[in-house]
């Protein structure tokens, strides 16, 4: 028997089992509930078997049969393939186009300020720059390349280590003129910003762990001002407004401009966190991959230590 061409109705049925619910599927597919609902019954009619027992407890929830369950891993893969299918089909046409998926933080601090260079070696390609703080689907999103930060972990992505990064306090030049700011018990009777860009993933540095790391128990440290961007807490900490804890990889071109401070630098603490390049496996030969993959190494090999300036 063969099967007639219903991929609208299969990505219906896929996106509704996923959510349990027509209308989060349709808010996905960017159609109304009720052609949600209409491919699905269409697939049902066709197939002449149910796909979902339809539940109610407050709403409406759909919950797949056991035939429909054994049947999603394979829709799933198929569309996988599908989409890689053209992807690979596009690269011809779109091999000038760089897609590139990085933090919004590391897009601003590090990346956009060094991001000339690799355009002036490579004229005629075109960077696309997706910023994110949550991890994209690299393939539904047609993502060439990333920077990440973590352990290295990232299911069906290759990671290569790009940089690791020290962690330690930082303020403005002002700030450190108008108070006494050189042992770490100081630091914990000031206005301390918090990053919180990372917070619950495990092993993300807290100003607890860097107090304890400097000796100090018993810091109250939950208040303050607490910023979910890595950009935006050194850019509090340049203006005045507390003392951040900092990531080195981040912070060097303030550290080096002048625009920040590093305290207490007798206090090394190595982040258990680095920066990783990402990309899919299958895709590691793709020129405008590998050209950009290895100006990223050539990058961050040219970092060189900040020199300590605690004073």
């Amino acid at each position: 028997m063969k099967s007639p061409v219903h991929l609208n109705a299969l990505r219906a049925f896929e996106a509704s089992a996923r959510h349990q619910s027509f209308s989060a599927a349709a808010s996905e597919l960017h159609v109304t509930p009720a052609a949600v609902g209409q491919l699905v019954r269409t697939l049902e009619e066709w197939l002449g078997v149910p796909l979902f027992h339809r539940a109610s407890s407050g709403r409406i929830r759909l919950i797949p049969t056991e035939a429909a369950e054994r049947a999603l891993p394979d829709i799933r893969a198929g569309f996988d393939r599908l989409a890689l299918g053209l992807e690979r089909l596009k690269e011809g046409a779109t091999s000038g186009v760089l897609t590139v998926t990085v933090s919004p933080a590391f897009a601003a601090k590090w990346l956009l300020p060094r991001i000339d260079r690799f355009q002036a070696a490579w004229p005629d390609m075109d960077v696309r720059l997706e910023t994110s703080l949550k991890p994209v689907d690299f393939i539904t999103q047609s993502i060439d390349i990333g920077v990440r930060y973590g352990k290295g972990n990232w299911p069906g992505l290759t990671a290569e280590k790009l940089m690791d990064e020290e962690i330690y306090p930082v303020c403005s030049p002002r700030l450190l003129r108008q108070r006494p700011l050189k042992r770490p018990q100081d630091l914990a009777r000031q206005v301390l910003i918090h990053d919180l860009s990372m917070e619950g993933h495990a092993g993300f540095p807290s100003w607890d762990a860097w107090l304890r790391k400097a000796g100090i128990t018993g810091a109250v440290t939950t208040r303050g001002m607490q910023i979910n961007n890595s950009a935006a807490v050194l850019q509090a900490a340049a203006e005045g407004h507390g003392i951040a804890l900092a990531r080195s990889v981040m912070a060097r071109d303030d550290l080096a401009g002048g625009h920040l401070v590093r305290l207490c630098p007798e206090i090394r603490f190595a982040s258990p966190l680095a920066y990783f390049i990402v990309y899919r496996g299958e895709r590691s030969n793709l020129p405008r991959l590998a050209a950009f993959r290895d100006w990223l190494f050539e990058e961050a090999a040219g970092v060189r230590p900040i020199p300590d300036n605690a004073s």
